[in-house]
């Protein structure tokens, strides 16, 4: 069996963390997103793998290699211009010649490929659906289905009122080559075209609902959650990259080569990366902070993250929701509240809340 992992994805809802960086390379737990699904897919006995990629693709391809680094053969269909999620898949076919899984190169999830793959075979699915429960439906495909799993009802992203059920489509999907056939060449979408077009065809188009986990981490909120719940979770913190990480205490955590001043102040939920230097009396709570950091005495860093390179001044104050982009440099006494901070960015002292 083969599988595709779709990583052409620019995640603007991330920026400026994804500025330059390719969402499926966002670390969780100082590991690329996309190296969960690696792993996932080995660990179910599925090794010849093709990732599509547009956006900075080098940091991918530079990263991953062939793949061997992590026992899978893995190649790269490159988009110019983007095919959308069908078209992409198609693109490929010539790869995707047997039954084949298609996983997002930037959900982070721990799913029973080979239950759902019995699922998909016992009832000689065309496509099936990985589907989950979630409570914020609105950034999801909605499908209503059959008690045997039949989707019969599909909506991309309705308003919360509109809604025919809590059930959400995952974006990991098992499907048959054949599929080829009702995909037109050029760009082309599951949730607003092809899915739609097998409920009103009456094919074989079912959906696999799974309590395993998986998490969009599309948004800062899921992000900063990923990484708590991939810590507390034995099937996710296993697949965490081996000389990424070690634990301090509670739910905190930080990367090898990185060092805190004793009179670091640790909250709950603080994930700091390698390389980094932590000064004296730093807070630190609720936060993410990217590989290669310094912060100085006194800072302040809660509710934010903070992407790789940055240095924080003394006494600078980070915090409700903040986004610091790469390679910034954040001046002493600096206050940011609500900002999302281009990388490269030089602030001097001062106030800044975008709220």
């Amino acid at each position: 069996m083969k599988a595709m992992i779709m990583a052409a994805g620019t995640g603007t809802r991330l920026r400026p963390l994804t500025n330059p960086l390719p969402k499926p390379m966002v670390p969780v737990l100082n590991t690329p997103v996309m190296e969960y699904s690696v792993k996932l897919l080995k660990k179910h006995g599925i090794t010849d793998i093709i990732a599509n990629t547009h956006y900075n693709p080098h940091y991918i391809c530079n990263y991953f290699q062939q793949g061997e680094d992590l026992g899978v053969y893995l190649q790269y269909s490159y988009e110019p211009k983007l095919l959308g999620t069908a078209g992409g898949v198609k693109n490929n076919r010539h790869f995707l010649d047997e039954t084949f899984f298609i996983l997002s190169g930037d959900a982070l999830t721990d799913i029973n490929l080979t239950a759902m793959y019995n699922f998909h075979k016992k009832r000689k699915a065309l496509v099936t659906i990985a589907l989950k429960p979630f409570r914020e439906v609105s950034q999801y495909g909605v499908v209503v289905t059959e008690t045997d799993g039949r989707i019969v009802a599909f909506q991309e992203k309705p308003r919360p009122d509109e809604a025919l059920s809590n059930v959400v489509n995952t974006g990991i999907y098992l499907m048959e080559p054949e599929i080829f056939q009702l995909i037109p060449d050029g760009y082309y979408d599951f949730g607003r075209e092809l899915f739609p077009k097998l409920i009103d065809l009456k094919l074989d188009f079912y959906g696999y609902v799974t309590e395993d986990y998986w998490c969009d981490i599309g948004s800062p909120a899921f992000y900063q959650q990923a990484q708590v719940d991939a810590l507390q979770r034995p099937s996710l913190k296993e697949n965490a990259a081996k000389d990424g990480v070690y634990l301090l205490h509670n739910s905190c955590l930080t990367g090898i080569n990185s060092t805190l001043d004793l009179s670091t102040i640790l909250g709950q939920n603080v994930f700091i990366g390698r390389n980094c230097v932590i000064g004296s009396n730093v807070y630190l709570n609720n936060c993410v902070i990217w590989d290669n950091c310094i912060l100085m005495e006194n800072a302040v860093v809660e509710n934010a993250v903070i992407a790789s390179n940055c240095q924080i001044g003394a006494n600078a104050f980070i915090s409700e929701g903040t986004l610091v982009g790469s390679n910034a440099v954040i001046g002493r006494n600096t206050i940011l509240k609500n900002c999302s901070i281009e990388p490269n960015s030089i602030m001097v002292s001062g106030k800044a809340d975008l709220a």
